[in-house]
Parts: structure tokens; sequence; C-alpha cells
């Protein structure tokens, strides 16, 4: 049985020097994550953002510490323990920009993209309600902005960013998280994913397509993704954007879901602490996608948001609570249902105004099926028939095997009602074909 990916984010500037993330492993490896990622670790530029890269094969100096040894020498020692731990690797390959002040931009002035008066381009998003108004964009000046449009040596720009990946897999790193994926070509995605490949042909690359219009996904159609991350953040349980989002993705890759990221507020900030909320947000991206994804700190309530440029070790909170033993049992459920590994068709099966929320995957090579019922209600518990259940999975109930993680609950009855607590989910799996 294939695994969708479980993907603990360690964030480098949070946890220290590579030695600090050293570790962190056998923590991780006992959560259930057979992946982590990790953001740049380049060095920076003047900005310091992690992701405005100076040298893309030198060490930010908070995480070369006090070791005297090269970036790839600690790199390849951190490599070698996550793979003790069975955990891979995944690093960020940010190519849509570099920093204002990267060596690329002295040494390949002409692979960027300039303004009319010659300067450098600083990459910008518009806002959506003002498309037009120009004062209203947001524009990032510690970035130069990559040039695909028009590139004066399209050949030597791709050799650069292959003989990039080509260095890393050598090292070691079994994926890569590509930064912005949508604002570099399919084309150009290939030709590198193509190189990578041909010198580890399991390397996974993962495209992060979160914020852009469906035509800049489907260019990446025919690129070689593993995976795309998907906004099932940003669900309100209601409106149907979401599963179309599934449906129009699994066409071209399967995709990772999150809880929060490194981009996003603090989910324990948001709900003020509820622990309810949490386990609930990290279930729904467990079962949602083929692929799910927890930052550092997410386990421990921590609500601080992680900052790309300001965020240190000295940031680590205090434990609001430990959902260590529920993340564990979580990514134990997925491990071992294959529907929750793929992604076939996925369906509502409660009406839109309904306060429960019921979800349907079936398997896309394997013949089982697994259904959520969610309650999102902060408030009040809500009732679901088991007849009805059962009519939505297309089996007897005597086959419905419900696997709720730290599941308290008993046997299904034929005539029985499932009962969610406010705020709790619970799943079910059924292993006949239909």
């Amino acid at each position: 049985m294939g695994q969708g990916p479980r993907i603990y984010n360690l964030f480098p500037l949070l946890a220290g020097s590579l030695r600090d993330w050293e570790a962190q492993l056998p923590r991780i490896a006992g959560l259930g994550f057979d992946w982590v990622f990790l953001n740049p670790f380049h060095y920076p530029g003047f900005s310091g953002s992690l992701y405005a890269v100076k040298d893309y094969y030198r060490l930010h100096p908070l995480f070369q510490g006090h070791s005297g040894k090269s970036a790839d020498e600690l790199l390849a020692e951190f490599l070698r323990q996550a793979e003790e731990q069975g955990l891979n690797v995944m690093m960020d390959l940010v190519i849509n920009h570099t920093a204002k002040d990267a060596l690329l931009v002295e040494q390949h002035p002409e692979w960027f993209a300039r303004e009319a008066d010659g300067s450098t381009r600083s990459p910008f998003a518009l806002d959506p309600d003002h498309p037009h108004d120009v004062s209203r964009r947001t524009v990032w000046g510690d970035l130069a902005e990559i040039d695909y449009d028009h590139p004066a040596d399209p050949d030597g720009l791709i050799a650069y960013w292959k003989d990039l990946v080509l260095h890393y897999t050598g090292l070691g790193f079994h994926g890569f998280r590509c930064d912005a994926a949508y604002k570099v070509p399919g084309a150009v995605w290939a030709r590198i994913i193509e190189a990578a490949r041909a010198l580890n042909p399991e390397v996974h690359f993962f495209a992060e397509t979160l914020g852009c219009q469906p035509p800049e996904v489907a260019q990446l159609h025919a690129a070689g993704f593993d995976y795309l991350f998907n906004s099932a953040k940003w669900w309100d349980f209601r409106a149907d954007w979401l599963l179309q989002q599934y449906e129009t993705y699994r066409r071209i890759a399967p995709s990772v879901a999150f809880p929060e990221s490194h981009d996003t507020e603090r989910l324990a900030a948001e709900s003020g602490g509820d622990e309810r909320v949490s386990r609930l947000y990290y279930l729904f991206a467990a079962f949602f996608s083929a692929g799910v994804m927890m930052p550092i700190g997410f386990e421990y309530g921590f609500r601080r948001k992680l900052d790309v440029v300001k965020t240190r070790p000295e940031d680590w909170e205090e434990t609001q609570f430990d959902l260590g033993p529920f993340v564990r049992a979580v990514n134990g459920m997925k491990s071992a249902t294959p529907a929750l590994n793929e992604e076939g068709r996925q369906t509502r099966f409660t009406p839109a105004d309904s306060p429960l929320v019921g979800l349907l995957r079936h398997g896309e090579r394997s013949p089982g099926r697994a259904a959520a019922l969610i309650n999102r209600d902060p408030a009040h518990g809500h009732d679901f028939a088991v007849h009805a259940l059962a009519e939505a999975m297309r089996s007897g109930v005597a086959d419905i095997r419900e696997i709720t993680p730290q599941n308290p609950h008993g046997p299904l009855s034929e005539r029985g009602m499932i009962h969610l607590a406010p705020l709790e989910m619970r799943v079910f799996h059924v292993e006949a074909a239909e």
C-alpha cells in the first residue's frame, strides 16, 4: 500500500542550529510522521528573511551554530540521522525569486526581470478587490524576481537550478517543497524534476499552489509533481469550493492539507486555546487529503505566529496542551487506511444546512471507502442515524468499522444514532467493494 506523506514542518528559526534539529528527530518519528520539511536554511540577504536567499550553498548563521564543519557536512549528518529514524527530509526550493542582494544578481543579471528604468524588479501581489489599483499592491522590496517570461539565457538558468537540486539530492534530501511553484513554468519544472529523478528515482516534488488561479495550477499538469498543497485550512465546512478544488487538483496530483502553516496565524491563537479546535482541524486535514502537514509547536498549542525573519529559539513557548498522543493516533489511522492515502472521488452526503458535515472518500486503486462526520458546532451536540451512514457508504452496518483515533465509542447499532459532541469528528471505514 502506498503511503501519503505525513509531514512535520521543522521551522528552522524556532528549532535553532542543525544540532538542535537533530535532537528533535526521535520525537518527530515517535509522533508517526515520515517526512520532515525544512523551510529555507540558506544564507539570507539583507532583510534576513528565510525566503530571500543570498547564497544557496551557504548556511544561515543561526543554523551553522558554533560548528566549524561545512554546510554540506552538517546537512549530510542531519540527513543520515533522519534516515536512522525512518524519516525522509524535504527542503524548500525557492527559484521564483532571490534576495535583492543575491550572488546571482551580480553573477547573472540577465536572469532577472527589470523595471522600465532597468532596475531589478521586485515581485508583488495585487489587491484582489482592486486589481487595477497599483497603489494597493504589496511589493516585496527585499526580493528580486526571476524572469521566466522572456529569459535571456533559459538554458543557463535551468542548468543552474538543476545543479542546485542535484547537489542537495546528492547530499540525501528525498524531497523538495517548491515555493510558489505556479510562478515558474511547468516546462521548467519538468526539466528540473527529470534531472533529479535521473539521480534518485524516488525523490519527491511538492508544489506550493496556495492563492493562485486554476490556470496557474493547470500549467503544472505535465511537470511531474508528486503532490500539491490545498486550501483545506480555510474551509468553513459549508461552501462547495474546497471539494471543487479537490476534484481539480487530484487530476494533476494528490494533495496535502494542514491545520496551520508558517504563513498563517496559529490555530490555538485563533481559537483562544481551545484544544478541541486543534484536534478537529488536524484530524480533518489527515482525513481530507492523501498528505497531511503540521508545523512545529502545533502539538503544544503554541500561539505565537512563526516569522521568517524574527523567530528565534527563545520564542519557544510553554506547553498549553499536549496533542502528541492524539497526533500519533491520527497518523496511525491514516497510515493503516488505504483510502486515506489515495485521492479517489470525495463527496459530501449531508445537506448544506445540516448541523453536521458528512464526507465520503473513495479509494482510487483500493476498493475501500472512508467517511467522516464533523460537528463544527462549538456549543451543541448533534446526532446522525446509523442507517443514514450505511446508506451513504453503500454498505451494511455490520461492515462499517469506526476508526476514529482514541475512539471511546462502541460498535454501531442498526437502529442507533451516532452522537457527536461539540467540535467532534468521527471517522468510519468499509473494506468491501460497492
